[in-house]
This record gives structure tokens, sequence and C-alpha cells, in this order.
């Protein structure tokens, strides 16, 4: 898992801003090999230190899907669902129902993609073992060996009378049956 500060400006004379992860006070996280939609960001991550800052000038073949990306962080930022209103589908599936990101800026790279210029200051690498990852991170073989422990925490918390975080650990269990299954 890596956590960072990331810059978005546009390749123009101006350098305009496009997005700052700390205006939004909020920083990025990824999990490394688990397929972000900006691949590029792993990439470029993955050359850099904790502590270090860099500038990366990425062309176009990397950068198509960056208005669909920011798209999410900015609603996230915004406190809002980043799905909210889509259908079930891919967010350029989306796109075609909606033709819009809902931001003028996202719009117009949408329809005009161009090289963009990230800046990003690396905080954190941590390895697997040293944070709770989710259970959409997890491998087939962690998902199986969670739901138990998910189950005996469920029972614990409902032992203790704190029914809502039983519920949310019954509910993790099941998400975690479910996408067995699915797969």
């Amino acid at each position: 898992q890596i956590t960072f500060h990331f810059q978005t400006l546009k390749d123009d004379f101006e350098r305009t801003v496009l997005d700052d992860s700390r205006e939004a006070g909020i920083p990025m996280e990824i999990i490394v090999g688990k397929m972000f939609k900006l691949e590029i960001w792993e990439t470029l991550l993955s050359s850099m230190r904790a502590g270090e800052v860099a500038e990366f000038w990425c062309d176009t073949i990397h950068t198509g899907m960056y208005a669909l990306v920011s798209r999410g962080m900015r609603r996230i930022a915004e406190g809002r669902d980043p799905l909210e209103g889509q259908k079930h589908r891919c967010g350029m599936g989306n796109m075609f129902d909606y033709h819009s990101t809902g931001y003028d800026d996202l719009d117009e790279l949408q329809r005009t993609p161009q090289p963009l210029i990230f800046i990003m200051e690396l905080f954190r690498v941590e390895e697997p073992s040293a944070y709770k990852r989710d259970t959409w991170a997890m491998s087939k073989e962690e998902k199986l060996a969670a739901v138990p422990v998910l189950h005996r925490e469920g029972n614990r918390l409902v032992l203790s009378k704190e029914f809502g975080q039983a519920a949310a650990k019954y509910q993790e269990a099941v998400i975690c049956l479910r996408n067995l299954q699915a797969k």
C-alpha cells in the first residue's frame, strides 16, 4: 500500500492545476498490483522512495482514464459517493449514457485527451502484512481464511451487544463468500 499526495497539471504554458490532493485534505492510497484504473501511477510511485517528491510528464497514452479517475476522487473529497447516479457498468459506459463527468475541466479533458504532469510526494510504503487489507484486495486463499475470523469477531460483538458492528463483520464475511462464488 502506497500513501502519497499528488498534484495534476495540464501541460500548457500556465501549468494549469487540475487536481491537488492537499487542497482536498486527503492523501491518496493505492494498493500496488490491484489494477488501479490509472496504471501509470503504480509505475511512477514504484520508482520513488518514501519522502521523495518527483514530477512526471505523461503522454496521452497513459492519461486517457484520468478524467474518470479524477471524477471519483473529487466526489470522495466532496463527501459524495463516487458511483452516485451510475448504472452498473464500467466508467466509460456511464460516460456514453451521461456525456459528462459533472466537471467542465474534466469534460474538456475527456473530449481532447492531452499529456499531463503529475507531481507526487510519497509518504509511506507498507508491506501487505503491515495494514488491514479490505476484502476486495485479498487473494482467494486470504478470503477463505478471513471468513471464520470475521464470523468469530461478529459473534464476540453480539455477546457485547454491539449489534451494528457485529452486522458489519457478518456482512463482510458474506461479501467474501459471494466474491469467491462469483469467481
